[in-house]
C-alpha cells in the first residue's frame, strides 16, 4: 500500500513537472489538464491548485482562479500565491475589502519568506493600486456628498419647520431662516440622517463631520440669550458651517509632499518595510538587501560596515506610514 501512494505522489509530481513546461510554452489548456490530473492524483498539494488558479488567471477566468485559490489558502493558510491570486480574482468581482485584506496577508508572508523576491514588488504594486482606487472612489463620493447636501438643503422643506412645502430656488436672493432644533426631530438628526444616506461609506469621515457638527451646535446652544429651546441662524450661514464641517473632513483628500521621516533615503519614496541599522538609519528592506548584494557590505550613507543580520524591522516607522496611508490615501499613487 505505502508503494502505491508513493507511486502516486510520484504521478502527480510528474504531472505538475510537464505542466509547469507546458505553462512556460504558454499551452494553457495542457497545462491545466496536467494540474488536475495531479490534483486528482494527490487533491491535499496545495501547489497543484495554485498553479492551475495561475493558468486560469491567465485566461482571465476568475471565478476557477477564485475557487483553486481558496483551496490552496485551506490547504496551507500560509500560501503566497494563494492569497496573492485570491486577492486578484476578489477585487475582479469588486469585493474589495477581501480582496485587500488577501493581498495584505499575501505581502506580510511574502516579505516573511522572501523579502527580496519578485512576487513581493508585484503584490505591493497590485495591492497599492487596489488602495488607490479605493482611496479615489470614496474620495469622490465625500466630494459630492457636499454638493448633494447643500442641493437638498435648498430644495427639500424638512429642513425648515415653518416653511410650506415650496422648496427655495437655488437663486433665490430672499433671506430665509433655518431652526435647529434640539428636539430628537431637530435639524442635527435629520441631517445626520443625511450624512449616512450621502456616499459616506467611510465611517470615520462620517464621525469626523458628525462630531465637528455637534459641537458646533454645543458652542452655538451654550450663546443662548432668550432662553427658549431653538437657535435661528440665516441659510447662508447655516451653508458656511455645513462646508466648514465638509472642508475639515475633507484635507486628508488633498495631495501634499509626503513626511521624509516616512520615506527612504535612497528611493525617496513611502516605505513598505522598513528595516533599522546599528547607525540608526532606516531604508526599504528589498532596496538595501540589493545594495549590500550587488555594492558592498556596507551603510551607503554612513558606510560603516553593514550584514543583512543586523538589519532589524522598523516596526515604529512601519506603523506610522500605515497610519498615514490609512488617512491619506493619494500618498499609495505617487507617480
Amino acid at each position: 500500500m505505502a508503494r502505491g501512494v508513493s507511486s502516486a505522489a510520484e504521478q502527480a509530481e510528474q504531472l505538475k513537472q510537464d505542466g509547469n513546461l507546458y505553462f512556460r510554452k504558454n499551452r494553457l489548456g495542457a497545462a491545466i489538464d496536467a494540474y488536475t490530473e495531479a490534483i486528482t492524483l494527490c487533491p491535499n498539494v496545495p501547489v497543484y491548485w495554485t498553479n492551475r488558479a495561475l493558468c486560469h488567471r491567465k485566461r482571465n477566468e476568475w471565478a476557477r482562479v477564485e475557487e483553486d485559490s481558496q483551496r490552496a489558502v485551506r490547504l496551507d493558510p500560509k500560501s503566497v500565491k494563494g492569497h496573492y491570486m485570491l486577492g486578484l480574482a476578489l477585487l475582479q468581482r469588486e469585493i474589495y475589502a477581501e480582496g485587500i485584506k488577501a493581498l495584505e496577508r499575501a505581502l506580510d508572508l511574502g516579505r516573511g519568506a522572501h523579502p527580496n523576491s519578485y512576487m513581493v514588488e508585484e503584490i505591493w504594486q497590485e495591492l497599492s493600486s487596489a488602495k488607490y482606487k479605493e482611496w479615489l472612489h470614496d474620495s469622490t463620493e465625500r466630494t459630492l456628498a457636499l454638493q448633494k447636501l447643500e442641493y437638498v438643503f435648498y430644495t427639500n422643506p424638512i429642513f425648515d419647520p415653518h416653511q410650506n412645502s415650496t422648496p427655495l430656488s437655488l437663486n433665490d436672493p430672499r433671506p430665509r431662516q433655518i431652526t435647529i432644533m434640539t428636539s430628537q426631530g431637530g435639524f442635527k438628526n435629520k441631517l445626520r440622517q443625511f450624512l449616512g444616506q450621502f456616499c459616506f461609506k467611510s465611517v470615520s469621515n462620517k464621525k469626523s463631520c458628525e462630531l465637528a457638527l455637534e459641537e458646533k451646535l454645543v458652542h452655538d446652544l451654550s450663546q443662548k440669550m432668550d432662553g427658549t429651546d431653538e437657535v435661528t441662524y440665516s441659510t447662508s450661514e447655516q451653508l458656511a458651517a455645513l462646508k466648514s464641517v465638509f472642508s475639515k473632513a475633507a484635507e486628508a483628500d488633498k495631495p501634499t509632499d509626503v513626511p521624509d521621516y516616512l520615506c527612504c533615503k535612497i528611493t525617496l519614496d513611502i516605505f513598505r518595510d522598513p528595516v533599522i541599522t546599528p547607525s540608526g538609519l532606516t531604508y526599504e528592506r528589498a532596496v538595501i538587501l540589493d545594495h549590500l548584494e550587488k555594492v558592498g557590505k556596507f551603510d551607503p550613507i554612513t558606510r560603516d560596515s553593514l550584514h543583512p543580520s543586523q538589519l532589524i524591522p522598523n516596526l515604529a516607522i512601519k506603523e506610522a506610514v500605515g497610519a498615514y496611508l490609512e488617512k491619506h490615501g493619494w500618498a499609495y499613487k505617487m507617480d
